[in-house]
């Protein structure tokens, strides 16, 4: 028996490959060295007695390694969630299309759902996967052997409330994610700091570029982590408001297209 990865477990794999391979290459060829040769500029102007000129670039700011793996993580979170909107998004699409086509002024009998559910056979495999036509599969099924639209309607509801769960679960590793960039930038904190310290002796004797340039690591590293959560979690809200409409949108859908259509005959 073959072991089968799941498709969206390599997808994640490869996306971290990817990002590790992508910024570490533009970390060795582009930011270490703009940022040494800068800063070699600024260590000969301070030992030469001048003042050194010009600001802090960007390169300086994230030249450390904690900053660049808060990158390759930020990149590895929004290539997750862009696999979750693109899924989202083409579960959206379902909702703009008949998939079932009852006229206005029918009414579908417990007997009449078999026939109603033909056109949703039809479509292909992974289209019978999204939540509209499965959720509309088990509709049109609960009624044939029910009988009942109050359980139709709660079977509908069920399954809308475990998609949003499960939408919400697959969101875990990016909540990970958007912890671990902070804490990562608080790491780099801690280094900066202890490496400062160990340097102390020096400013004592008046050398306080060793203890500045240290510093510089303690808040460069917190800022940059700060702002790439914050950008991770913006995008992850944006994320979960469009599946927290899918999954309305598509109860809105089933109530209007169908369960206002069923009629149970009297007895």
């Amino acid at each position: 028996m073959k072991l089968r990865l799941p498709s969206e477990f390599l997808y994640q794999v490869f996306a971290l490959l990817f990002a590790v391979i992508l910024v570490h290459a533009a970390y060795v060829g582009v930011i270490r060295p703009s940022a040494d040769s800068q800063l070699a500029v600024q260590a000969a102007q301070q030992a030469a007695g001048e003042a050194p000129t010009g600001n802090r670039s960007l390169a300086i700011v994230i030249k450390d390694y904690e900053q660049e793996a808060c990158f390759i993580l930020m990149l590895w979170a929004l290539a997750i969630m862009g696999l979750k909107a693109s899924r989202t998004r083409a579960e959206g699409h379902m909702l703009n299309r008949e998939l079932i086509a009852i006229p206005e002024g029918t009414s579908i009998l417990p007997r009449d759902a078999r026939e109603q559910s033909r056109s949703l056979e039809a479509l292909a495999l992974e289209e019978q996967d999204y939540l509209l036509p499965r959720a509309l599969a088990n509709a049109l099924s609960r009624f044939t052997t029910t009988g009942s639209i109050t359980a139709v309607s709660d079977a509908v509801r069920e399954q809308c409330d475990i998609e949003a769960d499960r939408l919400d679960s697959e969101l875990s590793m990016v909540r990970y994610i958007s912890w671990a960039i902070p804490s990562i930038g608080f790491i780099g904190t801690v280094r900066g700091i202890g490496d400062a310290l160990g340097q102390a002796y020096k400013a004592v004797e008046g050398d306080i570029s060793g203890v500045t340039v240290s510093l510089g690591v303690a808040f460069n590293s917190t800022f940059v982590a700060l702002v790439l959560s914050s950008i991770i979690m913006f995008a992850l809200h944006q994320l979960q408001l469009s599946q927290e409409r899918l999954v309305l949108n598509t109860q809105r859908y089933i109530d209007r297209h169908l369960l206002r259509h069923l009629s149970v005959p009297r007895s």
